[in-house]
């Protein structure tokens, strides 16, 4: 369920672009430390928002450095780390943990159960580090893989699920903060879950595998009802956004929020619309 959480490149300004992607480098360079090539791999956008949105909150102390990078080897790049790169990299790869070992009991991809072995010994390095966390994303996640065997369309039930393990991993921590950013992990959960189901609802159909949205779908006004819920749970969590005292990179996170997190959910369902025309 990675890739919803991401700028809307196209209108972000050269200099926020640049300042975008050194926390993205920056939280691959905490990955790499962590547990080397295996956790770059889980790399991602949607962490590097969230080492954004709580450096903008907490301000911690920066560090900018020019790093080489194994991708572009030609010119080193710019990559900023601190506490909060840090806790992201930790939830990046406790997120990657999760997919990997959901993916695998689902669809026996082979590439996620090794990438999951691989991990498995820093899950439990995360479980001793937070065990609070662990434990109520743990309890999550088998609450969602159970309404998935039970074949459960109570959308909001679902999506709920999601939505309480990303808002555990945005409570960063237990301060006066911590309910904000709580609701804006549970909305933005919310909605990549729903957009996940989105796009993946006919490949599921062929597949039998579970779908939230099957039910929905067969009622009718499918997209406009799928819009209008994914409108309501981002409406939500930039109003939680909105509430909170932040400054630096303000422009950016907007940019992800109100514009980014729509891209992807915008590319799909172009494509389902041509689909629907050639046929």
């Amino acid at each position: 369920m990675f890739g919803y959480i991401i700028a809307n490149k196209g209108e972000l300004k050269f200099r926020e672009f640049d300042v975008y992607h050194s926390y993205y480098c920056g939280l691959c360079r905490e990955l790499k430390e962590a547990c080397g090539i295996r956790g770059q791999i889980t790399l991602n956008y949607d962490m590097a928002f969230l080492a954004l949105l709580l450096t903008g909150l907490y301000e911690p102390k920066t560090k900018a450095e020019m790093e080489k990078c194994t991708v572009r080897p030609l010119k080193r790049q710019e990559a900023r780390r601190n506490l909060c790169t840090s806790y992201a990299a930790d939830m990046n790869l406790l997120l990657a943990y999760y997919q990997c070992r959901d993916d695998w009991k689902d669809d026996k991809k082979l590439t996620k159960y090794a990438l999951y072995r691989l991990l498995s010994g820093y899950y439990r390095e995360l479980q001793e580090k937070y065990p609070q966390k662990v434990s109520a994303i743990e309890t999550n996640m088998k609450r969602l893989y159970q309404g998935e065997r039970k074949n459960c369309q109570n959308i909001d039930k679902m999506a709920g699920y999601f939505g309480n393990v990303l808002g555990e991993v945005f409570a960063w921590k237990k301060d006066e903060w911590e309910e904000a950013l709580r609701r804006i992990g549970f909305y933005l959960g919310k909605f990549v879950y729903l957009c996940d189901a989105y796009e993946d609802i006919e490949e599921d159909e062929k597949s039998g595998n579970f779908n939230p949205l099957r039910d929905l779908q067969e009622k009718g006004n499918f997209e406009e009802e799928c819009q209008q819920i994914l409108t309501m749970m981002m409406a939500e969590c930039c109003r939680e956004f909105e509430k909170l005292p932040v400054i630096e990179n303000v422009s950016i996170l907007r940019n992800i929020l109100y514009s980014g997190v729509w891209s992807r959910y915008s590319m799909v369902k172009k494509k389902k619309l041509q689909k629907a025309v050639q046929k």
